[in-house]
């Protein structure tokens, strides 16, 4: 961590190399960095004052420069949705890429959500590290809700379900609804009996008014594991259905194919997170992806329309481009 120095002091490479991507590379304001290293705002200007004569900017950002406008023109054209590419460099872990996606994803986050804003969030290890990276706003009348259920046979879910939408909750000082029901019922046929409950149908009519939502997509392997897949949310009969399926990944709870595709697969009629139909009719719609394992549920998830906006790490778009065959 940098300390406060004088102006004719200079600062370690290291540190000008880690303010310089927080800013320039991670989409962060001077003040945040200043909070989270615990210096001034003055420090962090001086800071990369010194890291542009030093050339540390230049070298990066020119490469930048040259590779991200044509991928993300690509990806927009292609898909239809506003993409916001995060440069990560190479050699990352792949938490550090998460994190550097979900501070990104955060700022995007503050700024969709408006005054009376019904925020519809899922649950999940990125939407995890998004909540933890969310500044407080100054937003009034925002109601948050949880978008699918998170119970299984072993876990009510309701320690990572707090952390997660109580974390958003928070950060707009806004009202919560859970959704206490199970990731996936056993049959169909109780889901949709519950769905005629009062206190489960008020949260379903709530999750229906939504004016933004915000998810990630889970996938069978990955450098950083999706909740729905490593838990004990799917048994070995239903894994062993969706690899023959030619099932890639989820929305919420709500299995995809590799084309995109999820009406007719059987699992979907006991998911209780909301469908690809259900999610189009929210205004904006804020999908959040790191690592390029994800990249075939990524793919599938924008073949299915379900977001208008997307933060993902460089790498994963490249890796999306290439299944895709889009020429980036």
């Amino acid at each position: 961590m940098p300390h406060e120095r004088t102006h004719a002091e200079r600062y370690s490479h290291a540190d000008l190399v880690d303010v310089a991507s927080r800013y320039y590379l991670q989409g962060e304001t001077m003040d945040a960095i200043g909070s989270h290293l615990r210096i001034s705002r003055s420090t962090v200007s001086r800071m990369l004052a010194q890291a542009r004569a030093d050339q540390i900017v230049r070298i990066t950002v020119s490469d930048d420069s040259v590779t991200r406008p044509g991928l993300v023109a690509d990806i927009d054209a292609a898909f239809g949705v506003h993409a916001h590419l995060v440069p990560v460099r190479p050699g990352v872990s792949s938490r550090e890429r998460l994190d550097a996606v979900a501070r990104v994803a955060a700022h995007h986050l503050v700024d969709l959500v408006a005054d009376d804003s019904v925020v519809g969030v899922a649950w999940g290890t990125t939407l995890g590290a998004v909540a933890r990276r969310l500044p407080m706003s100054q937003r009034s009348g925002v109601r948050v809700v949880q978008l699918n259920g998170a119970a299984s046979s072993s876990s009510s879910g309701i320690a990572h379900t707090e952390a997660v939408i109580g974390g958003v909750a928070s950060a707009f000082n806004a009202s919560v609804r859970y959704f206490p029901v199970p990731a996936f019922f056993d049959r169909a046929s109780t889901k949709d009996a519950l769905w005629t409950e009062r206190s489960v149908a008020s949260i379903v009519d709530l999750q229906r008014t939504c004016t933004v939502a915000v998810f990630g997509v889970g996938a069978p392997v990955g450098e950083v594991p999706s909740q729905v897949w490593i838990s004990d949310h799917l048994d070995q009969a239903d894994r062993t259905q969706l690899a023959a399926d030619d099932v890639v990944g989820d929305v919420c709870t709500v299995l995809l194919r590799a084309d995109g595709t999820w009406a007719d697969l059987p699992i979907n009629q006991r998911a209780s997170g909301p469908s690809p139909d259900d999610l189009r009719r929210i205004d904006r719609r804020l999908c959040i992806v790191a690592g390029p394992s994800k990249a075939p549920a990524l793919l599938a998830a924008l073949r299915a329309g379900v977001m208008t906006d997307l933060v993902v790490d460089e790498l994963t778009a490249r890796k999306v481009c290439e299944i895709a065959r889009i020429r980036s």
